[in-house]
């Protein structure tokens, strides 16, 4: 599943509908889904949500999580796609975070951390994954890079769900690390 047309396809082929949560990539992952024909079968809404009061208000981000392990962190990620998830009538839900640059993020996170985190409603019970992930180039770069990254992994995480695992959640902050 390495181009946006093949991962979308695999939308169509099992019937998921998808909602973004989005801060450092701005609503391009939303845009690159709205670019392909077809997408109002499959794509639901998304969110711009750059501030952290936004991600508090629009998501249902806790501030203590922001205090505690910083906006760039999987943990602020996974917050933000479970409130998409729950806001939204999609199947499947994708957040990020991070710094696109061009200096570095609060806490000396390296320019080009994205945190991310996938969500799949499965019956009651949602299966979230997350990860981050350092991209090379320049602030825009970085964001495309993201946002095709975020598209084009969903077909391999949505295969994982059904097959009944997931990723722990995490209990303990994880730092954004170096790259």
């Amino acid at each position: 599943m390495e181009t946006l047309q093949s991962a979308t396809e695999f939308f169509d082929l099992h019937d998921l509908t998808v909602v973004t949560a989005e801060s450092c990539t701005a609503g391009l992952i939303a845009g690159s889904l709205a670019d392909l024909p077809g997408c109002g079968k499959w794509f639901k809404s998304g969110y711009v949500t750059y501030s952290p009061e936004a991600k508090m208000h629009i998501l249902g981000v806790r501030k203590e999580t922001i205090d505690r392990c910083n906006l760039t962190s999987e943990e602020v990620a996974r917050e933000m796609v479970h409130g998409a998830l729950r806001i939204s009538e999609a199947n499947v839900a994708v957040a990020n975070t991070g710094v696109a640059g061009p200096t570095n993020g609060d806490g000396d996170i390296p320019a080009g951390t994205v945190c991310f985190a996938w969500a799949f409603r499965m019956n009651d019970t949602p299966r979230v994954f997350s990860e981050t992930r350092h991209f090379e180039g320049d602030r825009n770069e970085v964001r495309q890079a993201a946002a095709e990254y975020a598209i084009t992994r969903i077909p391999a995480l949505y295969q994982t769900s059904t097959n009944g695992s997931t990723k722990a959640e995490a209990q303990a902050c994880k730092p954004a690390g170096r790259f």
